[in-house]
């Protein structure tokens, strides 16, 4: 049984693997990789991103010198309640997958956050206000086995991987071990969260509007890029891609095993984000199929792959509200992004608990602000 069409061609899918190597080639490198003059690979894109088919954005992987903690939160909702709340969710910097499920869960959230003190404020001040939410339930992820966003696609030739390698020192940048984590400034949280709508913007046009050189902007992005600050994903809008199912599977695997499972895991094309979570089970596998019957082929693959695995859950999505900071429409395309909220990074315990407070109290006056406007 289908459920999407892939109206991306060949030349499409294409340019949108070679942004996932090289989020900032510039048309001319990109020119000379993908036989197409650099005025025709921007109007493509311009297509592409103007229409909501495909995006390419950064998001901080880190807060000041800490991972960003992640949790996967189900929710049960109010009859009639589901997309109102899924619509709500999705205005929220903090989530970063808005789904909308099959199984126990009405709507299953990917969630990002500084630390435990700001995601239990964002869940007690936001999610479990709505009227909408009949229960909350969060499993916190204790480590991400995989990059989020990785690229899929494939569609590149090994000649045009090497040539773009090449032209960009995107390999041998990538292999460059990561120095001390830098001590990020309010100027990069601004630089990450300009490119969060659109990974390409120039430097220029970045050094413009945070009220700096642009060399100046140049040189942070590299020093993050190195120091693995930001995450960057340049996507298809999944109904238009091929693989247009999101499914969620939980599983559990002996602890001693888990290194092996998880490698394993991470070699099968569907599975998108593998991570360990606290909870009834341990493992969470985010994937993305071409068809909901692909399902029960991947449940076997997965266990073909790790015997050891016990698959404790599956659900799919009804329809994708929102991947990253990207919020789809009802018909599937890329509408509108939603800015990142910039984030106190404290030192201590007593910092940590002031930022929960703020974030309490944002979130707070931001849904009074949205239902007085709703008036």
């Amino acid at each position: 049984m289908d459920t999407g069409e892939s109206v991306l061609g060949e030349a499409d899918l294409a340019l949108i693997h070679a942004l996932q190597m090289a989020p900032r080639a510039s048309w001319t490198q990109l020119s000379a990789v993908l036989e197409a003059s650099p005025d025709t690979l921007a109007r493509r894109w311009e297509h592409l991103s103007g229409k909501g088919y495909a995006w390419s954005s950064l998001l901080a992987a880190r807060h000041g010198k800490e991972a960003t903690l992640y949790a996967w939160v189900e929710l049960e909702c109010v009859a009639g309640a589901i997309e109102a709340t899924a619509g709500e969710l999705a205005e929220d910097p903090c989530t970063l997958g808005v789904h909308q499920v099959t199984g126990d869960a009405d709507l299953v959230l990917l969630v990002a956050s500084p630390d435990l003190y700001a995601l239990d404020a964002y869940l007690a001040g936001r999610v479990r206000r709505l009227p909408g939410v009949l229960r909350c339930r969060a499993q916190v992820v204790t480590r991400l086995h995989n990059r989020p966003y990785r690229s899929r696609i494939d569609q590149l030739t090994p000649g045009q991987i090497q040539l773009l390698t090449e032209l960009t020192g995107g390999e041998r940048r990538s292999r460059v071990h990561a120095r001390a984590y830098p001590h990020v400034t309010e100027l990069d949280r601004r630089i990450v969260a300009e490119l969060a709508g659109d990974a390409r913007r120039s430097a220029a046009e970045l050094a413009r509007q945070c009220g700096t050189s642009e060399s100046t902007v140049r040189r942070r992005l590299d020093v993050l890029a190195t120091a693995g600050a930001f995450h960057h994903h340049c996507l298809p809008a999944p109904r238009f891609s091929g693989r247009p199912v999101w499914a969620l599977v939980t599983a559990d695997i002996p602890p001693v095993e888990v290194p092996e499972t998880v490698a394993a895991l991470g070699r099968l094309r569907q599975a998108r984000l593998v991570t360990s979570v606290t909870g009834p089970h341990n493992l969470a596998l985010a994937m993305w199929l071409r068809t909901v019957d692909e399902l029960h082929e991947v449940t076997a693959a997965l266990v073909r792959a790790a015997p050891a695995l016990r698959i404790t859950g599956t659900s799919l999505s009804l329809r994708t509200h929102k991947i990253g900071a990207q919020v789809l429409g009802p018909d599937g395309r890329r509408t509108h992004h939603v800015r990142p909220r910039g984030t106190r990074s404290g030192k201590g315990a007593e910092d940590r608990s002031q930022a929960g407070r703020d974030a309490l109290t944002e979130y707070i006056r931001g849904t009074r602000g949205r239902s007085a406007g709703k008036r």
